[in-house]
């Protein structure tokens, strides 16, 4: 069990107020993103200062609202678009050891930290791709996750290319689609976006306040 005096050990028991199945593996995993984000952001800034101090909340919790809503099953693949410091994926690629994400952002330095921070955890799970997501020929996945980085209506459009009619593997309790994070009102985005997305409130999945005006939004395929 780890020390109460860990760094990480609050972050973690915040995780474990919601999520309580993980392995050794997984446990210590999720331990040591503190430490490894800490010493990789005197570096390379990917998360802001005033973020740091609450990265299982603001970050880890926030990215694993989607495991709260979404069962990956073994052998699905999920494309993170513009995942800036890893986020949802790396906290989803701990979470699901045998789902394949592929990580995908425009700015090298970042993706930089996020595939040193995959290789320190050991996740084989993991890859990257430097590149702008509109530019991405002859990739299939079954979802495509993201997290605050564009307008739903251009989100869907770059995503609806890379995205398998059918799941190519048996057990997901989804069908293929897009999964993002956002927040606020977004009313007038999705009227823009022309998509009809169902959407989770996080605050009813985490009681914390940050969680307010919080939405999971989810495009089907």
């Amino acid at each position: 069990m780890t020390s109460l005096s860990h760094p990480s050990s609050a972050g973690m028991a915040l995780i474990e107020k919601y999520f309580s199945d993980f392995t050794p593996v997984q446990r210590q995993q999720l331990q040591r993103l503190e430490s490894l984000y800490r010493e990789w952001n005197e570096k390379i800034n990917v998360i802001s200062r005033k973020d740091i101090d609450a990265l299982y909340e603001k970050h880890v919790l926030h990215s694993l609202s989607i495991a709260a809503i979404f069962s990956f099953a073994a052998g699905s693949s999920v494309l993170d678009l513009g995942t800036g410091g890893g986020f949802p994926g790396i906290p989803l690629a701990i979470y699901f050891p045998a789902v394949r994400f592929h990580l995908v952002d425009s700015i090298a330095k970042k993706l930089k930290v996020v595939e040193a921070i995959a290789e320190q955890l050991g996740l084989q799970n993991v890859t990257v791709q430097h590149t702008r997501v509109e530019e991405i020929k002859g990739k299939q996945v079954d979802y495509v996750v993201s997290r605050a980085v564009a307008p739903l209506g251009d989100l869907w459009r770059w995503s609806k290319p890379l995205l398998r009619t059918r799941s190519s593997v048996e057990g997901n309790n989804a069908p293929t689609g897009l999964i993002c994070l956002k927040g606020g009102d977004l009313a007038a985005e999705i009227q823009q976006s022309g998509t009809r997305p169902h959407s989770v409130d996080i605050h009813t999945l985490f009681r914390e306040e940050f969680f307010r005006e919080k939405y999971l939004l989810y495009v089907q395929r």
